[in-house]
């Protein structure tokens, strides 16, 4: 509980013999309550604010609160929940609560990673941290397309022309003598910042050189205008990489999960969908 929400708490509970009698509803609007937790909800969900009076801050959360009761008050009135438009609102909304409460129920049970997990991510990841650096790139992106499959030697040609000291502008000519579309610029990037499975090549090269990184998507011809080493902290690192590693669990946890149930629930896709499986 944050120290605003104990504080709402505590003068709700009262604190002498003179004070009110303990209670859970904050307001009544009408014949509607609004309770202590509603109010907690909405202050756990706001950024800390030094200096800011918990007393106000939760009577600004509050009045939020009852107008926002108001409102509901006269849409219920107007019948506006019965709309087509708002009854699909209402759904989705509660899918959506009941799909996260299933998903955190999954994440509650993996297991956070211990210190040795982390301390050897850390030492074999020096491109993260020990060994960082921060690039200035030139790249050329291919696409896959009806060109590429046209020309299947594309990823051949494009990574002879990478070991030329012009191999990027020798590229761009002859994509366009080949008809093949291509878009190029420039970008600065920190390590952390280039798909993880393409870091490697990447900090092999030394300024000036290039390489080709292949995606699901497309060819990128990178090349390295210069370079920076920026280390990352050890200290500063550890805690990100326990947090990687236990999202990175918490996925795999959840796709593993998700997988199963497709395989024990039947699925049939209908209409224009049935075609495309």
């Amino acid at each position: 509980m944050s120290a605003v929400a104990l504080a709402v708490a505590l003068v709700a509970c009262g604190g002498g013999s003179d004070a009110p009698k303990a209670t859970q509803v904050a307001a009544k609007v009408g014949q509607e309550e609004i309770t202590i937790h509603q109010v907690n909800q909405l202050l756990q969900g706001m950024p800390a604010m030094e200096g800011q009076d918990p007393k106000v801050l939760s009577r600004a959360m509050l009045d939020k609160l009852i107008d926002q009761q108001l409102a509901v008050n006269q849409a219920t009135e107007a019948k506006l929940h019965r709309s087509p438009e708002v009854v699909v609102q209402i759904e989705s909304a509660r899918r959506d609560i009941l799909a996260r409460a299933y998903l955190q129920q999954i994440s509650a049970t993996v297991a956070r990673p211990t210190a040795d997990d982390v301390e050897a991510y850390y030492r074999s990841n020096p491109a993260l941290f020990a060994e960082r650096r921060v690039f200035n790139v030139q790249e050329l992106v291919v696409p896959f397309s009806a060109a590429q499959q046209a020309a299947p030697n594309v990823l051949a040609e494009l990574r002879r022309l990478a070991q030329s000291p012009n191999g990027l502008q020798q590229a761009a000519q002859w994509l366009q003598a080949q008809n093949i579309g291509f878009a190029s610029g420039t970008a600065t990037r920190a390590a952390e910042q280039l798909p993880l499975n393409a870091l490697p090549q990447v900090h092999a090269l030394s300024d000036g050189q290039s390489t080709v990184l292949e995606a699901p998507n497309n060819l990128t011809l990178v090349q390295v205008v210069s370079s920076q080493r920026l280390p990352l902290a050890k200290t500063e690192a550890l805690p990100r990489i326990e947090a990687f590693l236990f999202n990175q669990r918490v996925n795999e946890q959840v796709t593993a999960k998700l997988k199963d149930l497709r395989a024990a629930t039947p699925i049939a896709y209908q209409g224009e969908f049935a075609a495309d499986r």
